[in-house]
């Protein structure tokens, strides 16, 4: 079954399969139409054949860039003559250095580097939050040995632009465009010889990453613009940077309307309650994307979830006071907590509720008197193993990545 056979039958049918049927990150080569292919790595590398060389869209991880290269070699015996970078993440970046090796050994010159105008600042900031980044992509992804993403060896754009940018490469007509969503340096790019549009990160077959908590400001209302956006251009090909391509106008513009309903229904209800006084709280526990939505296969929320999306439409439009007065300039986590084990007859006595809690799957509420337990008696090893138990078990029941990683970090810690 090819790639665009797999996503037609999983969104005609409406099946989902689990991450995996959606996200194929094996490495391997596909022709999508003449002219056009895709290695599938994390994230993808799309590739256009021209009479001057080829087009690669992103870059993929530094290590996805040498198996991605010996692809492109095969199919095509042509140097890349220049890159697109769809934003500045690093797994869409970051094997840049391996293109830019690649020419020089086959003597040519190193391929055109093109990108919104907002990359290059991305990734000076990169550099002076090298350490933080690297602490939260391991939590994120739970993996302690997780590669020096952010190392000051960045492909900083040779061409960039603002708004909008014609691009012509070897007879092949491109359009870059500018949105924002995930990102603030965000571009789509539409070839409308073969109506094919390159999206980036704008879809990824999961529910938007528009809440990590972990990561800056994104921005909901503005992605859902740049879906319906999308929907005008009606593409025969929808190409994803990270999930399976889409073929087919309706199906696309089916797709697509369904996640920009969703992120412009969190927008809504979320300024709606912010309109009428509401605390942040009340907001979370509250406002939610409807279940036919969030059953389709393309919007499960196993990376980012809605609720996490409700906090960056907060944080976006109202800063980051949450509505709590005793939040404004709060005691000390840790003094708190040493009050509530006092209250409680000791921080024994809150573990021992939180165990209870949990048990009884009550666990929004065992995480906090867990974590109050073990600030209040930090060398209590009893206290400290309900606390590893309790997240334990919080990770094991959540769905997102972002979650499990960062519940399955506090498990061992």
């Amino acid at each position: 079954m090819t790639l665009l056979e797999q996503s037609a039958r999983l969104i005609d049918e409406s099946v989902y399969e689990g991450p995996r049927s959606v996200q194929p990150m094996d490495g391997s080569f596909h022709e999508i139409t003449d002219g056009i292919a895709v290695v599938c790595a994390f994230s993808h590398v799309w590739s256009l054949a021209t009479d001057e060389g080829l087009v690669a869209i992103d870059t993929s991880l530094p290590m996805f860039a040498p198996g991605v290269l010996r692809h492109l070699h095969k199919w095509r015996s042509q140097p890349v003559h220049t890159i697109v970078y769809t934003h500045g993440h690093a797994d869409h970046v970051g094997g840049a250095p391996a293109f830019v090796e690649d020419a020089k050994e086959r003597g040519g010159p190193a391929p055109q580097v093109v990108a919104h105008e907002a990359v290059g600042p991305r990734f000076d900031r990169y550099n002076l939050t090298h350490g933080y980044n690297q602490t939260i992509n391991r939590r994120q992804f739970s993996a302690n040995d997780m590669l020096d993403l952010f190392a000051d060896d960045w492909v900083y754009p040779s061409t960039t632009y603002a708004d909008a940018l014609d691009l012509e490469v070897g007879g092949v007509s491109l359009q870059l465009i500018h949105a924002q969503g995930e990102t603030d340096d965000h571009t789509m790019v539409w070839m409308p010889q073969e109506r094919a549009l390159f999206v980036g990160d704008l879809f990824i077959w999961f529910f938007p990453n528009a809440g990590n908590p972990q990561k800056v400001q994104r921005y909901p209302s503005e992605w859902a613009a740049a879906l319906r956006r999308m929907i005008e251009l009606r593409p025969k090909f929808l190409l994803p940077a990270h999930g399976l391509p889409i073929a087919g106008e309706e199906r696309i513009a089916m797709v697509l309307n369904d996640v920009a309903t969703a992120l412009e229904g969190l927008v809504a209800d979320t300024l709606e309650m912010m309109n009428a006084g509401a605390r942040l709280d009340d907001i979370i526990h509250q406002v939610r994307v409807p279940d036919d939505l969030m059953a389709k296969p393309y919007l499960r929320a196993a990376y980012d979830e809605p609720e996490f999306v409700v906090r960056n439409i907060w944080r976006l439009y109202g800063g980051w006071y949450d509505g709590n007065p005793a939040r404004l300039k709060p005691a000390p986590d840790q003094a708190l907590a040493a009050e509530v084990a006092l209250l409680a007859g000791g921080a024994a006595a809150v573990a021992a509720r939180a165990s209870e809690l949990g048990k009884a799957g009550n666990l929004r509420l065992a995480c906090h008197l867990a974590e109050w337990a073990a600030q209040a008696a930090p060398d209590d090893p009893d206290v400290l193993e309900v606390r590893a138990d309790i997240y334990r078990q919080r990770r094991d029941q959540e769905q997102s990545l972002m979650s499990r990683g960062i519940y399955n970090d506090a498990s061992q810690s």
